[in-house]
């Protein structure tokens, strides 16, 4: 069944399968009616040459320049010429879908301004699979994401480039083959098209909906390192955490216990420390404090979604044109930043209990680098390299892209949100938490491996789709390859879901 685009109910995970999965899109019939209405109205006002900026204004430092009729006519057309202006590779399919179905939902309250027929070839667009080609940097995520923007809206005119059927195409073959009749620019359409932080949402949504997962898993690994390590178990009793408050620390001691749930720690008959490192009884405090930088990100990029992120807009019940800044990416990058320093914390805190389980003075009776022939081999020493090197550039990558604004636009943009930079940079502090996580579970799986106890349920779960995609490291061998391996496994969420399979949800 299509998800029905009505401006009020697009979710996170609704967008995740309209740009990830290719889920039909309809819009609601009162969007369309509210649409029809608003356009009727901004017809009137543009007969009775009423002042409007980026309707019959030009836009930026040009805003007080009013256009006659004739250039009314063609100013769309070179509105998206010139910020169609955009650089380097192409942005991912994904989210370019998830940015024209945000702009969908914007245009879907009927205060934008343009024809149905702009946001019904959208409709038709994502429907039919034709995505634009568009360049992932050049928005300073202020006016909206402009550049990337306006390359989608390119194939409003029948131009630019598009994907289709697996073939990068020109805009108007890939139109043509699809069946999609062009709809051109008339007075508006064009800035109605491009003036929101759509792509900048949109990858915020799918980065929000993929990190959520990583996070459950980062619990799944945590709880296979805590039962190799022979934690104490007394700082996961959910009472602890409930007393101080925190629902996502409440959460994240509950899913570690999940996973433990059934293991010989809980019977007190193995000898366990009185206290434990930090990089151990605190994960539910770190995980938890991550899983509420999300929750917040999550509340402010869904808003986003359901707002009217567009400038100006149109409000026909009062007859009144407002110009404003709701293209303004910082309500969305600001958290974004925060949650990718999140990201990078809980990655830190995994490179330190990898390093306790190869540690052979910190890990309890474990061979040292988890290898049983050391001085000869070097078992998972090397790993650790790799975890760290992945954390550094993490570590670079969480300075906040949002306090970097550089004016633009003859200092009419004096201030930017640069929230572009957050996300590019967001994508790949995700990438390389992948890996940091792939090798603590492979140095977890090996370390369970010496130890005779039963582990936990979800452990054993977990353990057992390690050893699917990696063997036991018995002796030496080039470890590339297992680490690429272990990266995908946890971008897959294989773990996640085989694990949730034995004990139930971790949320």
């Amino acid at each position: 069944m299509a998800i029905v685009l009505d401006g009020k109910s697009l979710t996170i995970d609704r967008l995740v399968q309209i740009a990830r999965h290719g889920e039909k899109v309809e819009l609601s019939a009162d969007a369309l009616d509210r649409i029809r209405a608003c356009r009727a109205m901004l017809e009137e006002k543009i007969q009775a040459h009423e002042i409007m900026y980026g309707v019959n204004t030009g836009i930026g430092e040009f805003s007080e320049v009013v256009l006659n009729d004739e250039q009314v006519m063609q100013f769309q057309k070179y509105l998206i010429y010139n910020h169609a202006a955009g650089i380097g590779d192409p942005a991912p399919i994904e989210y370019v879908r998830g940015a024209m179905a945000g702009r969908i939902n914007v245009h879907a309250h009927g205060n934008s301004g343009c024809r149905p027929e702009i946001t019904q070839t959208f409709v038709a667009m994502l429907n039919k699979g034709v995505t634009p080609v568009v360049c992932q940097k050049g928005s300073v995520g202020a006016c909206g994401d402009l550049a990337p923007m306006s390359q989608i809206a390119l194939l409003l005119m029948g131009e630019g480039e598009a994907w289709y059927q697996g073939e990068r195409l020109p805009g108007a073959e890939a139109m043509r083959r699809a069946g999609i009749p062009v709809p051109g620019l008339l007075a508006r359409d064009g800035l109605a098209a491009i003036n929101g932080s759509n792509l900048i949402t949109a990858m915020s949504a799918i980065h929000l909906y993929d990190m959520n997962r990583w996070l459950k898993q980062a619990e799944i690994a945590c709880a296979m390192s805590l039962e190799a390590l022979y934690a104490n178990l007394k700082p996961y009793d959910v009472r602890l955490h409930q007393v101080r408050g925190f629902p996502g620390a409440v959460r994240s001691a509950v899913a570690i216990m999940k996973c433990i749930e059934g293991s010989d720690l809980q019977t007190g008959k193995l000898k366990m420390k009185v206290q434990d490192a930090y990089s151990m009884r605190s994960s539910p405090q770190v995980i938890g404090a991550a899983h509420d930088a999300l929750a917040f990100a999550r509340q402010q990029v869904e808003i986003e979604l359901n707002g009217v992120g567009d400038n100006p807009i149109f409000l026909p019940e009062h007859r009144l044109t407002l110009t404003g800044a709701n293209f303004q990416g910082t309500p969305v990058c600001l958290p974004m930043d925060m949650v990718g320093a999140a990201i990078t914390t809980v990655c830190v805190m995994s490179e330190r209990r990898l390093n306790r389980l190869t540690n052979p003075a910190l890990s309890v009776g474990l061979p040292p680098f988890l290898t049983k022939g050391a001085g000869m081999f070097s078992g998972m020493m090397l790993s650790q390299y790799t975890a760290d090197s992945l954390i550094v550039e993490q570590r670079i990558l969480s300075m906040p892209a949002s306090t970097q604004s550089i004016p633009a636009a003859a200092d009419q943009e004096d201030f930017v949100s640069m929230g572009m930079n957050t996300a590019i940079k967001n994508h790949q502090i995700f990438d390389n938490a992948c890996g940091v996580l792939g090798i603590e579970f492979m140095a977890a799986a090996q370390g369970l491996d010496f130890r005779t106890f039963a582990p936990g349920k979800g452990v054993r779960a977990a353990h057992g789709v390690v050893r699917k995609y990696v063997a036991h490291l018995g002796e030496d061998r080039p470890l590339y390859p297992d680490h690429t391996r272990m990266k995908e496994l946890v971008r897959s969420c294989e773990i996640l879901d085989v694990v949730e399979q034995a004990v139930g949800r971790l949320d």
